[in-house]
């Protein structure tokens, strides 16, 4: 179990928690977690809308990444242009998608759809309640961060998602399948995990 906690600690990058459970624990990372705080440094940029500032961090621990992953590199410079519209400019957001995305679209075409929406911000002064207005969301930057962070790992060859919410989401499936044809007891509380038994029969 606590090899599990570590997991998630290290693959969702607290460092400092990690740190704690080393301590507590005994439990070894398995990892420098000097990187760690590389690879958060990354998230963070690109979570504030910082995305060059990301992108040359990523470019700084692993120039491979982005060249050997086009549609990464396609969402980092769609998520640039978001926060050029975000900001208002909307000649440098028309200049900056003909310069830099319509080139990546026409080389991909599966990039043209999301090219496209990302465009069509550019009709609505209201972008947040516009058709597209998911684009604008705080959710975006994070979906957009959180491939990022699955790269960077893969490339330090990490896993790329944590087992502990994997491990949860088996649990939940494997128990409603239980419950079309077994009485059993069950796990109702995740927190804390106390197995509760079944009703008893009339």
């Amino acid at each position: 179990m606590n090899r599990l906690v570590m997991n998630f600690l290290v693959t969702e990058g607290y460092v400092e928690a990690a740190r704690m459970f080393e301590t507590e624990s005994g439990t070894a990372p398995g990892v420098n977690l000097d990187a760690i705080t590389d690879r958060m440094e990354v998230r963070r940029a690109l979570q504030g809308g910082d995305v060059e500032s990301a992108i040359e961090r990523v470019n700084d621990l692993d120039p491979e990444i982005l060249d050997k992953q086009p549609e990464l590199y396609f969402h980092l410079q769609q998520q640039r242009l978001i926060e050029l519209i975000r900001g208002g400019d909307t000649e440098g957001a028309l200049d900056f998608a003909a310069e830099n995305l319509a080139p990546l679209a026409e080389e991909h075409p599966r990039f043209l759809e999301e090219l496209e929406r990302t465009v069509a911000l550019l009709a609505f002064e209201d972008t947040k309640s516009s058709p597209v207005g998911d684009l604008m969301d705080v959710a975006q930057r994070q979906k957009t961060a959180s491939e990022l962070n699955a790269a960077i790992l893969a490339a330090q060859a990490q896993e790329r998602e944590p087992r502990l919410p994997l491990l949860l989401k088996l649990l939940l499936w494997a128990q409603a399948q239980l419950d079309e044809r077994a009485v059993y007891p069950r796990i109702c509380d995740l927190a804390s995990a106390q197995l509760v038994p079944p009703p008893k029969a009339d």
